[in-house]
């Protein structure tokens, strides 16, 4: 390979990485936007991130073609063939975060679309499973940015905290179903938002694992908390 062809592989390389943040970004504008409209019943807002899906699913659709030309062209080895298959995960997980957003958008519609006609449970805002879901994004986009296997674990770790956090959940709304039957229909489409956080998390651990993938070669995915840790850190 000459010293042009080495450079302009590097920048194609660079160019898909970049592509990936910035889908990184939309997504987590989306969920943003999606947890504002949840809790102001702003209909546009809703409407805009239900409409903002077909952006996510684009930018999907043309980074696997980039993958795609990178592969027939450079036949990637090593690290490169590992940043290639990472990254066609990661725009996987992206793409099904955007899917997770749109659909607690859709959920916020049917919520506040109901409010004047049925009882709502009494349930606080769910702002703090909210913000460790997109906190954890941020941050695994932002290992992802720096190729920083440790912070990337710390992703990986904090999925125990959104699993507990659903669960509490969960248990109120069970609780205020069984004491009022009339918040049944609203607390089902909570729980459907809650779960949408919890996949979230999900979603950002997994590409928190990719980064390990990428800098340490080794699939952590199905790794017990203590071992990835122990990875990451050599």
């Amino acid at each position: 390979m000459t010293e042009h062809t080495s450079k302009q592989y590097d920048q194609d390389l660079e160019a898909i990485r970049t592509r990936t943040l910035q889908m990184g970004g939309l997504v987590e504008a989306q969920i943003r936007a999606a947890v504002d409209g949840y809790l102001s019943g702003d209909l546009a807002t809703i409407d805009h991130v239900i409409a903002d899906d077909a952006k996510v699913n684009e930018l999907e659709l043309a980074i696997d073609d980039d993958l795609r030309h990178v592969i027939v062209r450079r036949q990637p080895a090593a690290t490169d063939l590992r940043l290639v298959m990472a990254v066609s995960k990661t725009v996987t997980d992206l793409e099904r975060i955007g899917d997770e957003a749109a659909k607690i958008a859709r959920m916020a519609k049917e919520i506040h679309a109901a409010a004047a006609k049925m009882a709502r449970p009494r349930l606080a805002t769910m702002t703090h499973v909210a913000e460790v879901s997109c906190g954890m994004l941020r941050k695994a986009l932002d290992a992802f940015a720096r190729l920083d296997a440790a912070a990337a674990a710390r992703v990986i770790a904090e999925d125990a905290t959104i699993d507990t956090e659903f669960r509490a959940i969960l248990r109120q709304l069970v609780t205020f179903m069984m004491e009022d039957p009339r918040t049944i229909s609203n607390s089902l489409h909570i729980v459907w938002v809650a779960k949408a956080f919890e996949r979230i998390g999900d979603h950002a651990k997994n590409i928190a694992e990719q980064v390990i993938y990428i800098v340490k070669g080794r699939d952590v995915r199905h790794t017990p908390l203590e071992e990835v840790e122990r990875e990451a850190a050599r």
